[in-house]
């Protein structure tokens, strides 16, 4: 079915220029680059990406991947322990890392005149960072800290972490990408320094640029610092597919909050594990008719209409490197019971069951993508995040920028079908946060470097 486009998009469209096209090389190692020219100012950002992150990892040792990101910035055989982002602050420049289930990435924004340096410094730590007993034990006490900060002392995230663990039995989304906090405890150096070892080779990585460069030029010196490294022998892990679901799961926490909240989760496909990938992009509509903007369902029946929630919303991972979870967060209104939230959802679930949207909703959708898509190229580090993200889980680099058109193709009977197939009553999992009558704990600390997306 073609869709009619609505005003804002074709504003949007019209108003921004044509995409650059992405410059791709690899190198003898088999490293991977990705390049793409945005000259509006001289400045570039540089990426690296791991293709390794908490879904690789097995019981016992969860969350080293998030562990050795902190590790990478401890120096090497060249650089004292936090030397390389003094360098990078002094020319100017950003530089971060964040550790995800799916991949682990490093990056710095400089002016162009110093993306060389920042090339030969990650390419560096590529294969020589010195990883010591003593750095090894005071960062992990960091990172027990971060747990502590973030999930233990949060009850929402906490929520969260057990929710994903029902959800998941035996895949490796059960796993918490800070890790268990008995396995944080029990890392050891060695531990960290087999992870390294094993998969921070050029031929488990990516290299993104984008920003006021000669791809010919990145391509050049990505061979003189990063064509150094010999590539290593990578084993994919074994698959751990999940079993089938074949009734509700459901769990309480009680913990220090003021107010209850629910989580409603559902077994779905991304585009890496769908049969019909087209059920991914119709689910993508699904969530974006119930939630995204002030005229969604959520929000116009619940929120404003009924009352019953004070905020709703979904979210759902099209890309996941696994099979994911279509997801329901909510937290009632004043007065109102998670019993009646939960009713409420279930009666949103069932209308989209038993009625298509409307062809109004899909346009509104569509120009909301639309929307979205051109506010990503204002950014090149945004720009280089979706090329990096995509590469790492084996998607190809035109999926977001076809990914509007595959929204056009969606029909209202597509919606209703995979909520009809994904959305069963037989194949939720619940979890609901209720209040402890204790004060909820303030987080402590910042980090210095690091994080978790």
């Amino acid at each position: 079915m073609m869709m009619r486009i609505g005003l804002l998009g074709l504003i949007l469209i019209f108003s921004y220029p044509a995409q650059a096209t992405v410059s791709k090389f690899q190198l003898d190692n088999g490293m991977k680059i990705l390049v793409k020219e945005d000259h509006r100012a001289p400045v570039a950002v540089q990426q690296v990406w791991y293709r390794v992150g908490s879904n690789y990892e097995y019981g016992g040792i969860s969350g080293l991947s998030h562990m050795l990101e902190h590790m990478m910035f401890k120096g090497t055989q060249k650089l004292e322990p936090g030397e390389f982002s003094k360098i990078v602050s002094k020319l100017g420049g950003q530089d971060n890392a964040f550790t995800s289930s799916d991949y682990t990435a490093y990056y710095q924004v400089v002016g162009k005149q110093h993306l060389e340096k920042v090339m030969e410094l990650e390419a560096d730590r590529m294969r020589n960072v010195v990883i010591t007993e003593a750095e090894f034990q005071k960062e992990r006490d960091v990172v027990t800290e971060e747990r502590r900060w973030r999930t233990e002392d949060q009850p929402e995230s906490k929520l969260y972490e057990l929710f994903k663990a029902t959800a998941f039995v035996n895949s490796p989304q059960h796993h918490p990408v800070i890790g268990w906090m008995t396995d944080i405890r029990h890392w050891t150096l060695q531990d960290v320094r087999h992870w390294y070892q094993k998969w921070y080779a050029p031929n488990n990585a990516t290299l993104v640029v984008v920003g006021d460069v000669d791809p010919q030029q990145v391509y050049q010196w990505a061979q003189k610092y990063y064509g150094v490294h010999q590539a290593e022998q990578i084993t994919s892990p074994k698959p751990r597919t999940e079993i089938e679901q074949a009734g509700e799961r459901r769990i309480q926490l009680k913990g220090p909050t003021k107010s209850p909240s629910l989580m409603m989760g559902f077994h779905v496909p991304s585009l890496v594990t769908a049969d019909n990938p087209a059920e991914v992009y119709a689910l993508s509509v699904l969530g974006s008719v119930l939630d995204g903007d002030d005229s969604a369902r959520l929000t116009k029946d619940l929120v404003r209409g009924s009352k019953v929630v004070a905020g709703a919303s979904t979210s759902y991972d099209e890309t996941s490197r696994l099979e994911t979870l279509f997801r329901f967060d909510a937290t009632p209104s004043k007065g109102k019971t998670l019993q009646e939230v939960e009713a409420a959802l279930w009666k949103e679930i069932d209308k989209l069951k038993s009625t298509p949207v409307s062809h109004k909703e899909l346009e509104r959708v569509l120009a909301h993508a639309e929307a979205q898509y051109v506010f990503h190229q204002d950014s090149i580090q945004t720009q280089a995040m979706i090329l990096g993200s995509l590469v790492s889980v084996g998607l190809p680099t035109d999926t977001y920028e076809n990914w509007i058109e595959n929204l056009r193709k969606v029909t209202p009977e597509q919606v209703q079908k995979v909520a009809q197939k994904y959305l069963k009553r037989d194949a939720v999992t619940v979890a609901t946060l209720l209040p402890n009558g204790e004060e909820a704990k303030p987080a402590s600390g910042q980090m210095m470097h690091g994080g978790i997306r």
